[in-house]
């Protein structure tokens, strides 16, 4: 916990640095383009160093918020401890809120929400879960519907219908018994938006590993193999990248 205030911290300093050098008379707009150099380059502490204090300048703006909720997010993954984790993706959940409040139309503020909400999931109760699954899901169909064509908003419905589909029986009776009526899909469905987000972006080895999974439960070896083999082939281009790969050779692992 100690570390990630700390983090915090020199961000919030290096903010102030900014403001106090020759850097604090740039725009908002040259600020985000300086932060965007780093932003390319996965290295989002580096980012924030200019994206914080952009936001000082332009606080509606909804782009910049949503680059901000990214790299809050690439710092959760790098993060050890889980209350760092869980503060870091916090951060990120609060940004996405506002970028989505100021631009509901907007894809890419809706995938925001979908994706930091996704990526504390794991670290929150049941009743946590239940609610903000739904906030998940309800963002990734207005993904898909304000933009067909983004992939990312395929991975992330089909990542939440393997989720539902993997709620058992007796989880599920439970589930239902304390918080209402559970939503259903299939480990097919789910693939079918895998399938789709490959279409629209073949150049993403997540949604070959991510098909592979779903054919894995599905008792569908070869196709597991075959897809999951296919992205562990394809360089890593994104910050969960090493990530996905690792939970993909696990799976090969188990395969008979």
């Amino acid at each position: 916990m100690r570390s990630a205030f700390l983090l915090h911290a020199l961000l919030a300093a290096a903010a102030l640095a900014l403001a106090g050098t020759g850097l604090g008379a740039d725009s908002a707009d040259d600020l985000i383009q300086k932060g965007n150099v780093f932003y390319d380059k996965l290295q989002p502490a580096e980012a924030l160093k200019y994206y914080l204090p952009a936001e000082k300048l332009a606080p509606d703006n909804a782009g910049l918020l949503v680059r901000i909720a990214r790299q809050y997010r690439h710092l959760m993954s790098d993060a050890r401890s889980l209350d760092e984790k869980i503060r870091l993706g916090t951060v990120a959940v609060k940004y996405s809120d506002r970028a989505v409040a100021l631009a509901p139309n907007d894809p890419e503020a809706q995938l925001a929400v979908a994706i930091s909400y996704g990526k504390l999931l794991p670290f929150q109760g049941n009743k946590e879960q239940f609610f903000n699954s739904r906030v998940i899901k309800i963002a990734a169909d207005k993904v898909i519907a304000l933009d067909p064509a983004n992939d990312l908003g395929w991975q992330v419905l089909g990542r939440w219908k393997f989720n539902i589909a993997a709620i058992g029986g007796l989880k599920r009776m439970l589930a239902q018994s304390v918080y209402g009526t559970l939503p259903t899909a299939t480990y097919d469905d789910a693939a079918r938006c895998f399938q789709k987000a490959i279409e629209l972006n073949p150049k993403r080895l997540m949604h070959y590993i991510e098909l592979g999974r779903a054919y894995a439960v599905m008792g569908k070896t070869a196709e597991a193999r075959k897809f999951i083999g296919k992205g562990l082939a394809m360089p890593d281009t994104e910050k969960d990248d090493p990530e996905t790969k690792r939970q993909g050779r696990e799976i090969l692992q188990q395969l008979h």
